[in-house]
């Protein structure tokens, strides 16, 4: 059992790592066109895995509450929302493509500020890796292993273009490529040291897997909102961004409905 626990918490690293590592091999940063592509993509997969791996779990998981069974889902999602918009206050990171600084004032460099952005954009998908697992160690009917790998799977697939957009602009700013490499893979190291604490927590987590697993996807949909939508769509008009929000969307569903 831990062994597929271990594989799927480490799947996303990978995809992260991997994204990082096209700076050893690409000589130009990445175009606003493909950023906004990739981005597009991202945002698609973290909505479809909000819906399919996430908040139906947890209405189908609160159905013996009848009419009520969304009332978990729509109490862990706020909880989630809020979370996120508290941690955007207090920890201080800096967008792609932004010169102004959120979170509390600090003295970190831009590189650090960076991968601290994505940090926090990756915590929620590791809780969501987590929690999925938890309920599946704990024999939950509404979980299965292969709707497990699916989030995994999915997350690492737009986890690659995220760590290619943090890697690629940090060697353009003349960063060397171990550095930018390394600063890119960090800011997907929070991703299993978040899934792996939410599974310790599986004792507590069990009782309120409803209200677990819509928290995570509020966070995602936070991340989503708040970062990427905004990032897909800025600068000169083009419908890239959303139709690469459709693809992201539809392979995350595939995934998810033909594994699970």
């Amino acid at each position: 059992m831990w062994s597929d626990v271990w594989r799927g918490l480490m799947i996303p690293l990978l995809g992260t790592v991997l994204g990082a590592g096209c700076v050893f091999f690409m000589r130009r940063s990445l175009s606003r066109t493909v950023q906004r592509i990739l981005t597009g993509f991202a945002a698609g997969v973290m909505v479809a895995a909000s819906i399919w791996s996430l908040l139906i779990p947890a209405m189908d998981h609160a159905a013996a509450m009848g009419r009520w069974a969304f009332l978990p889902a729509a109490i862990g999602f706020w909880m989630g929302v809020l979370f996120l918009l508290l941690l955007d206050r207090l920890i201080p990171h800096l967008h792609q493509n932004c010169n102004q600084a959120e979170g509390l004032p600090c003295g970190l460099g831009r590189s650090a500020m960076l991968t601290l952005a994505v940090a926090l954009h990756n915590l929620p998908e590791g809780m969501a890796v987590g929690v999925v697992y938890a309920g599946w160690m704990a024999g939950e009917g509404s979980i299965t292993l292969a709707g497990a790998l699916a989030l995994s799977l999915g997350i690492a697939i737009q986890n690659f273009p995220e760590g290619a957009i943090i890697s690629m602009p940090l060697r353009a700013e003349g960063n060397s490529r171990g550095k930018a490499f390394l600063y890119g893979a960090l800011s997907g190291v929070v991703e299993p040291l978040g899934a792996l604490l939410t599974i310790l927590l599986a004792g507590v987590m069990v009782p309120v897997l409803p209200y677990a697993l819509s928290f995570a996807a509020g966070a995602m949909l936070y991340v989503v909102v708040e970062e990427l939508i905004p990032e897909m769509s800025e600068g000169e008009h083009s419908n890239l961004g959303v139709v690469f929000f459709s693809v992201g969307f539809t392979l995350m569903m595939i995934l998810d409905v033909a594994l699970g």
